[in-house]
């Protein structure tokens, strides 16, 4: 059997208002388009809804029996309508993104918030992975897009510059090296350090530039995650030297950040999406924000 709406509304409002003309002021559509609306969805389903005479409109026991589904069906049928509507306009919608987990720290609690603020019933999933798991995540459709350190991807990724994030030095105030306020890599060679390992895609970056200019420093300490560098050099045990996203100042008040230089060694971060994706309306705000923040 078809649907016919438009029938059900027509048999609702005569029915609520009483009056043929009544409910199509209140349909915004004449009194003979009502009457025919009506006289259609009878004929649909076989059976007289409405008794009218010349004087009064009436229900028939069928439409009394018939009235409160009418109701709700319509009620359910607009319900579904604006969630829909809502999807279509990012209202709502669940997002899920992959990102390295520096960029949890500082650079996206505040998107975050903005975003909640515009769309406060979507939902958030952030899986904060290392590097090539971002794009790994994003590959297997786990996450819609993410956010990774960039240099070569695979082919079926396609990448937007983001930010540049700078290798700072982490020590706890009472320290010696805490009075400068940057230093060059080479003041570093005699000074035991706490590294990332290999499993983090910042290593070979670091790796890489010191090598260039023929630095060897003293990684005493390897781990593989920033806020685990971050808990030893609070407890005294050895200067961390991470991205400096991955410092929050006010989680750590012990702790100063000193800049490195000569050279300047920074990781620029990408947004990567899969190359034929269409992101739905959800995550393409939430992009839209992370990119113009970037």
């Amino acid at each position: 059997m078809n649907i016919d709406i438009l029938g059900a509304e027509a048999f609702v409002a005569i029915a609520e208002l009483g009056s043929f003309g009544k409910a199509a002021r209140r349909l915004h559509i004449t009194q003979t388009a009502l009457t025919r609306r009506l006289q259609n969805f009878e004929a649909l389903l076989g059976v007289t809804l409405i008794e009218r005479t010349t004087r009064s409109v009436a229900l028939s026991p069928l439409g009394r029996e018939f009235l409160p589904e009418a109701r709700r069906l319509i009620a359910e049928l607009g319900a579904a309508l604006l969630e829909i509507s809502e999807r279509g306009r990012a209202q709502r919608g669940e997002v899920s993104i992959a990102c390295v987990p520096t960029v949890g720290v500082r650079f996206l609690p505040p998107i975050i918030q903005a975003y909640s603020a515009s769309h406060p019933h979507n939902r958030i999933k952030i899986l904060d992975h290392a590097s090539s798991a971002v794009a790994d995540a994003v590959l297997r459709r786990e996450a819609e897009f993410g956010i990774h350190i960039g240099g070569h991807h695979h082919p079926d990724l396609v990448s937007a510059p983001l930010l540049s994030d700078r290798f700072v030095l982490i020590c706890r105030r009472d320290h010696p090296l805490a009075k400068k306020r940057s230093l060059a890599w080479r003041q570093l060679r005699a000074q035991p350090l706490i590294f990332v390992g290999a499993v983090s895609g910042n290593r070979p970056l670091l790796d890489a530039a010191l090598a260039k200019r023929h630095l060897e420093l003293d990684a005493h300490y390897e781990v593989q995650h920033s806020s685990t560098a971050l808990g030893l050099v609070a407890a005294g045990v050895a200067p961390a030297v991470v991205p400096s996203l991955a410092f929050e100042a006010t989680a750590y008040p012990s702790l100063r950040e000193v800049a490195l230089v000569d050279p300047v060694v920074a990781r620029s971060l990408v947004l990567v999406s899969r190359r034929t994706a269409r992101l739905s309306p959800a995550a393409q705000a939430l992009y839209d924000l992370i990119r113009t923040a970037g």
